[in-house]
């Protein structure tokens, strides 16, 4: 039975005997970019979800410019689980409103990686989650979002435009589980390479 937050502990399943190593993996971005989205789309188990109607009293604070669809918003965090082979990826959605973002400090520590999700059609929102983030604290990833009508940009417009000239960017569909599943084994690679980098460092 689902409780308060919409957790359903019945559909929680036990880690496959093959998983020999965690990974806690941030999914962050603007509010109403997919975050909800994708991992619903990827976890094994029943995710969390804080969730909750969208009301008058968020008028003037979350901006629906691009997304005037969306009737919830995350609250707290959202959960899930994928497990990669030998690696289970944790996954923790960050709430992309800035009077949540306390949330993230005690969540980065020990995160192996963030995957940014991006919305084309409003990419301004980005730079605020990304001053967040931080340059250097955890290896990330930029995934565009595909949505229906998203203007088409090659990847370096998008990293100048970001002011980010080294990142990985890649596209993805959150509502699609093998596009997601890409996006996140892509993050993986990345802060593989960027962990062999500061090791091989004198």
């Amino acid at each position: 039975m689902p409780d308060s937050v919409g957790y359903d502990s019945a559909g929680v399943s036990p880690v496959s005997d093959a998983v020999t190593e965690p990974a806690k993996i941030l999914v962050v971005g603007p509010f109403g970019v997919g975050k909800t989205t994708l991992i619903g789309t990827v976890s094994e188990i029943e995710p969390l979800r804080t969730e909750e109607p969208m009301t008058v009293a968020s008028v003037g604070v979350d901006s629906l410019d691009g997304v005037e669809g969306k009737t919830t918003t995350t609250v707290a965090l959202d959960f899930g689980r994928i497990s990669l082979d030998t690696i289970a990826l944790y996954l923790f959605g960050m709430p992309g409103q800035q009077r949540f973002w306390s949330l993230w400090e005690g969540l980065e520590k020990g995160a192996v990686g963030a995957l940014v999700l991006v919305d084309l059609r409003r990419l301004d929102a980005a730079f605020a989650v990304l001053d967040q983030l931080g340059t250097g604290r955890i290896p990330f990833v930029v995934a565009i979002n595909d949505f229906p009508g998203t203007p088409r940009y090659a990847d370096d417009e998008v990293r100048q435009a970001l002011a980010l000239p080294e990142a990985v960017v890649l596209h993805c569909d959150a509502r699609d589980k093998r596009s997601s599943v890409d996006a996140l084994i892509t993050l993986v690679s990345h802060a593989l390479t960027c962990l062999d980098s500061a090791e091989a460092r004198p």
